[in-house]
């Protein structure tokens, strides 16, 4: 496969990161602490907006990708109207002043803007899997994964800079008066132009040669598939079920009272740990297999968890990121290659639609049902700030052990791994 194919795609990614860890890694901050919303309310931003997305990706462009056997021309599409998207969002929360009301503009906006996203991630996913054969697909994951740590590690730091003006404005002043809006949606645009470098994909349309049913996938039997993706549901969603409340944890006045720059480089040591995982993940899934490398990822998800439910202290916090970025690395390569071997050529739309959706509900819905509800209920019985955000890592933790019991059971054969 051309070089050029790989480094459009992986430019995407790198711009695609670089967005997500501008915006997202302070929004939360922004809500909560700016805006005045609770922690559940908080995490409403990821809840409603991937409740959009999933749908989207399952029952309409999932279903279009499969008929047209589009790709590129959904990720282009999605990502141009999204980005137009984010910008009216920002125009329609300033309308409604500062408080609650402007913080549900926000929600609801961007469960607006997720109907376009999920063009450009279903589109995406199906893409990887049209360009390159199931040997290497876990491989090129891997090296995209780590690409991307250096977009998101960029991202998070513009975004630690620009919350508070570098330090010279107030805080949550960044999307207060747009400028973290605005950037992210200029990333959203200037990620188009690299996959001009990509063919459109879809079965036989330059992406190569149809692919016919391997023995893998034989034997990865629908049962199979969806007991992976239930083992995947409990997976990502106790890892991710702090993604929302972590960067507030590390700001809380009780406890390590961090300032928007010192958060971005605890944050970004997960980055760096996606970076070099994300370069090992080919060679470790070639010697050891897919599937042992997905359970070596989960245990390190739970083990990062465990440490920020026990141990306090700003040391502890780097290290915990640190193992969370690894098994990010470990999980996202090793996972989609599985669900590539499970998922027929034919339906790649809708099956990567379901497969995406364990890990885009994820990041609202586990937030919503399980570490938000844990906090407030532990504030509410006059539990310590801190012990509280606490009780939710362990809760994050027991979830992410019900995954790995439900991986063990989906065995060897049924994902033609070892």
């Amino acid at each position: 496969m051309p070089s050029r194919i790989f480094w459009g795609i992986a430019s995407f990614q790198v711009m695609a990161m670089f967005r997500r860890g501008l915006f997202y890694s302070f929004l939360s901050i922004y809500l909560r602490f700016y805006l005045g919303l609770s922690v559940t309310e908080t995490t409403l931003f990821a809840t409603l907006p991937m409740l959009f997305n999933v749908i989207c990706q399952t029952y309409v462009w999932g279903g279009v990708s499969d008929r047209r056997q589009l790709r590129r021309t959904l990720i282009v599409w999605g990502e141009l109207l999204a980005g137009i998207g984010t910008i009216l969002v920002w125009y329609l929360h300033t309308l409604a002043g500062v408080g609650q009301a402007a913080g549900y503009v926000i929600i609801l906006g961007l469960a607006v803007v997720e109907i376009f996203w999920s063009m450009s991630n279903v589109g995406w996913s199906a893409l990887i899997s049209d360009i390159y054969g199931i040997e290497d697909r876990g491989a090129v994951q891997g090296r995209l994964t780590s690409v991307g740590g250096l977009g998101r590690i960029l991202g998070i730091w513009i975004g630690g800079l620009l919350y508070d003006g570098m330090g010279l404005r107030y805080e949550g002043w960044g999307f207060q008066e747009g400028v973290l809006f605005f950037i992210a949606s200029g990333a959203m645009v200037v990620s188009v132009l690299p996959m001009l470098l990509v063919p459109e994909g879809g079965i036989g349309k330059g992406g190569g040669a149809p692919e016919a049913p391997p023995p893998e996938a034989e034997a990865g039997t629908r049962a199979a598939f969806i007991l992976f993706l239930w083992a995947m549901v409990f997976i990502n969603f106790g890892r991710n079920s702090i993604a929302v409340i972590m960067s507030q944890y590390l700001a809380l006045d009780s406890g390590l009272a961090l300032a928007g720059g010192m958060i971005s480089h605890v944050v970004n040591m997960q980055s760096v740990a996606v970076i070099g995982a994300g370069l090992m993940v080919g060679r470790l899934a070639g010697k050891y297999g897919h599937r042992r490398v997905l359970i070596w990822g989960t245990w390190g998800a739970a083990a990062s968890l465990v440490i920020l439910a026990g141990v306090e202290g700003l040391a502890w916090m780097f290290a915990a990121n640190f193992i969370r970025g690894v098994s990010e690395a470990l999980i996202t390569a090793s996972a989609y290659a599985l669900a590539s071997v499970l998922i027929p050529p034919e339906r790649r739309g809708r099956g990567f639609g379901l497969f995406n959706a364990t890990f885009f509900l994820s990041w609202g819905l586990a937030g919503t049902f399980i570490s938000g509800p844990v906090i407030d209920g532990c504030m509410a019985l006059g539990v310590p700030e801190v012990s509280a955000y606490q009780a939710a890592f362990m809760a994050a933790a027991v979830v992410t052990a019900v995954g790995m019991g439900l991986l063990l059971k989906v065995g060897p054969a049924a994902t033609g791994s070892r």
